[in-house]
């Protein structure tokens, strides 16, 4: 039963900036790392950001900088502001969360639906 349910995509010129949300939901025990993935046309899925539950951040190379991963706990919620986004960040963003659920208290990996970002003037 439990999910995550991003939104915040759209369409957005270079330069212009967007934010993620991606919400948890069901019945969890505990949420642990959490963050966001994306995927561009013919490439492979990438790590963009990560957020621990104390608030520890990783973000890949090419959007530090620009990207702020951020959360709160008591919402249940992980965010992504995304500034001065260039074309080549246009892909497919999911959120994922490391997360165990009430029962059984066992760590699982969960996804988005994922939602499109595009960067185009």
């Amino acid at each position: 039963q439990v999910q995550l349910v991003e939104s915040g995509g759209g369409l957005v010129q270079p330069g212009g900036a967007l934010r993620l949300s991606c919400a948890a939901s069901g019945s969890i025990f505990r949420i642990d790392v959490m963050g966001w993935y994306r995927q561009a046309p013919g490439k492979q899925r990438e790590l963009v950001a990560t957020i621990t539950s104390a608030g520890s951040t990783n973000y890949a190379d090419n959007v530090k900088g620009r990207f702020t991963v951020s959360r709160d706990n008591a919402k249940r919620t992980v965010y992504l502001q995304m500034n001065s986004l260039k074309p080549e960040d246009t892909a497919v963003y999911y959120c994922n969360a490391n997360i165990a659920p009430a029962w059984p208290q066992r760590w699982h990996d969960y996804w988005g639906q994922g939602t499109q970002v595009t960067v185009s003037s």
